[in-house]
C-alpha cells in the first residue's frame, strides 16, 4: 500500500476536517430550533414578518408579497416547506435556514481555501460555524444567514476568476436582503479592465435578482419606500440603541463578543492583505472595509449585521499562515459563547410560560393591550406600538386613556420596558406608563428567567 508523505499525515486532509467542522455546525444550529414557538414573535419578531407570509403564497395568496422590506427570494425558499402545513409553521422554516446556515459553512470553506489554501478554508469554516451571531440567527427564520451564504459563494467565485457566476450570485444574495449590493465593490476590483466580463456579470447580477424578487420591479416605488424606510429607521436607531458610542466602537465591541480573540487574528490578515493586494486580498478587503463603512452610518447596532463579514474574517484570519494554529485555538472561545447560547434556547420562553398561565386563568371577555414582543394569546384586542427614535409617542401608552377604551388588562414585558426606562430621558411619557402600571394597577401576574426558564420578566396588570 503506497504511504502518503509525512507531511501530509501531519496535514490531515482537509476534507475530513470540513466534515467534522460541518457536523460541529450542524449541531450547534440544531438545539433550541423550537424555542419560543408556537410563537412566531418571541425569538426574532421578523419571524412573524416572514413566515406567514410565505404560508400564504402556497395557500392561495400568490406571489407577490405586497411587502418589501426585504426581497422575496427567502420567502420563496420557505413556501415549499410551508405547503404541507394547515398554519404557517415556524419550525419547518428554521429549518430551512439551519440548513443555509450549515451550507454557509460549507461556502465559506471554498471561499478560503480559493483565497489562501486548505488550512485557510479550515479556519474560514471553522469561524461561520461558531461564531454566536451566525449560531443565533441559524436559529431564526429571517434573511440574515441566506444573505451571508450569498456573499461567502459570490465572493469565492471572485477570487475563483468566475466573474459571471460571481455576478450571478452576487445578485442572488441581494434578493436574500438588500445589503447583498454591496458585493458590487469587490466584483467591480476582481473585473477591473476586463469591461465586457464586468458588463455581463452585472447584468446577471440584475437578472438575478429580479428574477427572484420580481415585484420590487412590478411595484418599483412601494418597494422603493419600504427599502429606504428599513433604512432610515438603521440609520435614525432603534430602542435600545439610545446610550451606545459610535458606530466605530459599538460594532468593533460585537466583533470582539461574537468571534473573540480570532478577530485579531483576521484583524492582522486584513492588514497583510491591504499590503499585499492580491487578487483574494483585494476582494476580501474592498468587501470588508466597504460594508464596514456602510454600518458606521447606523444608529442602530444590531449584531446581525455585522454576519456578512463573518466568511470574509473568518478566511482573512486564516490569511498568515503562522497564524493558523493560533487562530483555530482561539476558535474555542466563540464555541463556548455559543453552547452557553444554545443551552438557554433549550429552555422555555418566559412568554411561553405566561401564556399558558394567561390561557388558564385570564377572565372570559378580557380586554387586553400589550406590548409588543409578548405572545399573541385571546383578549388582546389593542397591540402598543413600539417605542423608538423619531417616533411619535404612542397615545395609548396612558392608564387613563385605556381605561375610557374599556381595556381590563396590560400585558408587559422587560423585551421593551427595560429597554425604556434603561433610555428614559429619551422616552420620559414611556417611562411614566410603567411607573403607573406598577403604582395605579394590580399586578396579577409576573414571571421571570430562572429555574427552567430563559427570556425578559412578564408581567400582567388589571386596570
Amino acid at each position: 500500500m503506497e504511504r502518503r508523505p509525512k507531511s501530509d499525515l501531519l496535514r490531515g486532509d482537509p476534507r475530513l476536517a470540513l466534515v467534522a467542522i460541518l457536523a460541529a455546525a450542524a449541531a450547534l444550529r440544531l438545539p433550541g430550533i423550537r424555542y419560543g414557538l408556537p410563537f412566531g414573535n418571541l425569538l426574532n419578531p421578523d419571524e412573524q414578518s416572514i413566515v406567514p407570509r410565505a404560508w400564504r403564497m402556497v395557500h392561495g395568496g400568490g406571489l407577490d408579497p405586497e411587502w418589501f422590506d426585504y426581497p422575496t427570494l427567502v420567502l420563496y425558499l420557505l413556501a415549499p416547506f410551508q405547503g404541507w402545513q394547515g398554519s404557517p409553521s415556524y419550525l419547518s422554516a428554521r429549518l430551512v435556514v439551519a440548513a443555509l446556515g450549515v451550507a454557509a459553512v460549507a461556502a465559506s470553506w471554498w471561499l478560503g481555501r480559493r483565497a489562501y489554501g486548505a488550512a485557510a478554508g479550515v479556519v474560514a469554516a471553522g469561524v461561520v460555524a461558531v461564531q454566536t451571531t451566525h449560531v443565533a440567527y441559524s436559529h431564526m427564520a429571517v434573511t440574515d444567514v441566506p444573505l451571508t451564504l450569498g456573499v461567502a459563494a459570490s465572493l469565492a467565485l471572485m477570487i475563483s476568476g468566475r466573474l459571471e457566476w460571481a455576478g450571478l450570485v452576487a445578485g442572488l444574495a441581494a434578493g436574500a436582503k438588500y445589503p447583498g449590493v454591496f458585493l458590487a465593490f469587490p466584483l467591480l476590483v476582481s473585473a477591473w479592465g476586463q469591461w465586457r466580463r464586468l458588463a455581463l456579470s452585472a447584468a446577471l447580477g440584475v437578472a438575478a435578482f429580479v428574477g427572484t424578487s420580481p415585484f420590487v420591479a412590478v411595484h418599483s416605488e412601494l418597494a422603493r419606500d419600504e427599502a429606504l424606510r428599513v433604512q432610515r429607521l438603521a440609520r435614525e436607531g432603534w430602542l435600545g440603541f439610545e446610550h451606545d458610542s459610535f458606530a466605530l466602537f459599538a460594532f468593533s465591541g460585537r466583533v470582539w463578543w461574537t468571534f473573540g480573540p480570532v478577530a485579531l487574528v483576521a484583524v492582522a490578515g486584513l492588514a497583510v492583505a491591504l499590503r499585499e493586494r492580491r487578487r483574494a486580498d483585494l476582494a476580501l478587503s474592498v468587501f470588508v472595509l466597504v460594508y464596514f463603512a456602510n454600518l458606521l452610518t447606523l444608529g442602530a447596532h444590531f449584531d446581525r449585521y455585522l454576519l456578512p463579514l463573518v466568511p470574509a474574517l473568518g478566511a482573512l484570519a486564516g490569511r498568515i499562515r503562522p497564524l493558523v494554529p493560533l487562530a483555530i485555538l482561539f476558535l474555542a472561545v466563540p464555541l463556548a459563547w455559543s453552547i452557553r447560547d444554545d443551552v438557554r434556547l433549550t429552555r422555555t420562553d418566559t412568554r411561553v410560560a405566561a401564556a399558558d398561565w394567561l390561557e388558564r386563568n385570564l377572565p372570559q371577555g378580557a380586554r387586553v393591550a400589550a406590548d409588543p414582543s409578548t405572545p399573541a394569546v385571546r383578549g388582546i384586542v389593542l397591540p402598543l406600538l413600539l417605542p423608538g427614535p423619531k417616533r411619535g409617542f404612542d397615545s395609548n401608552r396612558a392608564v387613563d386613556r385605556l381605561r375610557e377604551q374599556g381595556i381590563s388588562h396590560v400585558l408587559v414585558t422587560g423585551a421593551v420596558a427595560d429597554r425604556v426606562l434603561a433610555a428614559r430621558d429619551r422616552y420620559p411619557r414611556e417611562a411614566r406608563f410603567y411607573a403607573d402600571l406598577r403604582t395605579r394597577a394590580r399586578r396579577l401576574y409576573y414571571v421571570s428567567s430562572g429555574k427552567g426558564l430563559a427570556g425578559p420578566w412578564v408581567a400582567l396588570y388589571r386596570l
